[in-house]
């Protein structure tokens, strides 16, 4: 898959959310891919005509932006990140998350990650040491078959799993993330269990993803059914 990325200068890079008060998206875009990803959206605010997930804008200024933004802003917890994958593979190369959460750090800010990679465990060095911050790993399915099918380009579930025990046991406040509730997930307990603070769960169901769902005559993984038979052992981590 043909990858277009482009350098570009962001205007400004601490951004209100919905979710929580602040969030920093160091990227536009996102390699992974997920065929149900609500973020799509960008491409109609971007100008983007390439496919989602063939396609990345690298705010190259976005750490700078972030040292002057804090200054100015009050102080609150930040999301890194809301509509792209911090940790997504170009993060290698260009660390734009990892100067982001340094920043953020050194000045006590705290911060949720969300992530679907284990690439997050490179920056073990800066979390462990961190006051108030947490690290999550979004995992909607035990079934890597099933994860190929709506996350085609994202890392496999067990390396997921082996690096939120590895941030868990350097004593990082862990959690997941399973939304959508994708089939498989009815095996998520066992392998969480012991490996994060808390579970969050989302029933949604992003209509991106509804061509998938077809094609595999998966449609009964959209029922009221499934959703609380998939997600009642996961109640009790």
């Amino acid at each position: 898959m043909a990858l277009t990325v482009r350098e570009v200068q962001a205007k400004s890079i601490l951004s209100r959310s919905k979710i929580y008060p602040w969030v920093v998206n160091p990227y536009t875009g996102c390699q992974h891919a997920c065929t149900y990803c609500y973020a799509r959206f960008m491409k109609r605010v971007t100008g983007h005509c390439e496919p989602w997930g063939e396609f990345v804008d690298v705010k190259v200024n976005a750490p700078s932006l972030l040292r002057a933004e804090i200054r100015k802003k009050k102080r609150a917890r930040v999301w890194v990140s809301g509509v792209c994958d911090p940790y997504q593979p170009l993060e290698e190369r260009y660390r734009l998350t990892r100067q982001c959460l340094e920043i953020l750090i050194e000045n006590t800010w705290p911060v949720v990650v969300q992530t679907r990679s284990p690439l997050v465990l490179r920056d073990l060095d800066i979390l462990r040491d961190a006051r108030e911050v947490e690290v999550g790993l979004s995992v909607t399915t035990a079934d890597d078959a099933v994860r190929e099918l709506f996350e085609p380009c994202a890392p496999p579930i067990a390396e997921r799993i082996a690096a939120l025990d590895a941030l868990h046991r350097a004593g990082v406040r862990t959690y997941a993330m399973v939304a959508p509730v994708l089939p498989g997930a009815e095996g998520l307990a066992d392998l969480l269990r012991g490996k994060v603070d808390y579970v969050l769960v989302d029933r949604m169901n992003y209509r991106y993803a509804d061509r998938v769902y077809r094609e595999h005559g998966l449609e009964d993984a959209l029922s009221d059914e499934f959703f609380f038979r998939a997600t009642r052992n996961l109640r009790s981590l």
